[in-house]
């Protein structure tokens, strides 16, 4: 190959490169115009959904805050003290939880949708909405052989 066809060869690489680069630019710049075009039509719908959220929370039930522990569950030689606990139904509640073991538990309860690791010594407080009358299991995940205690809301 002679000197003069691999200039002519870089030249035509290069300008097929530079055509290539022109149209996705082209190409991207048409894509962000146009979503920029389908956002502006939304911003009616995007405040309208904001307005209607806003006014919303104020029909959400109000709970008063609370800051008294309802209970408090101890884990200590390989069991749960005490085993079922009694706590106020439909009011929020604080539980505290003690790992008095020497080994990393979990407080988990899939009725209350909560699931903590805990190391030894370790207190947790668990905060629980109002809660319907009725029973919610909780269990060591780490000790399948621990039996299970039970929270009942009454």
């Amino acid at each position: 190959m002679t000197n003069e066809s691999a200039k002519w060869r870089q030249r035509h690489n290069q300008q097929l490169l530079s055509e290539s680069l022109r149209g996705w630019r082209r190409r991207a710049a048409n894509a962000c115009a146009g979503l920029i075009s389908a956002a502006k039509g939304l911003g009616p719908i995007i405040a309208g959904v904001a307005v209607g959220i806003f006014m919303g929370l104020g029909s959400l039930p109000a709970y008063p805050a609370t800051d008294d522990v309802a209970a408090t569950i101890k884990f200590a030689d390989h069991h749960w003290d005490p085993l079922n606990v009694q706590v106020p139904a439909n009011q929020p509640l604080k539980i505290h939880v003690v790992n008095a073991s020497n080994e990393t538990i979990e407080f988990e309860s899939f009725k209350l949708n909560r699931e903590t690791a805990m190391t030894p010594g370790e207190t947790i407080t668990v905060k629980l909405p109002a809660l319907s009358p009725g029973s919610y299991d909780f269990y060591d995940d780490f000790h399948q052989d621990v039996p299970e205690g039970t929270i009942v809301a009454k």
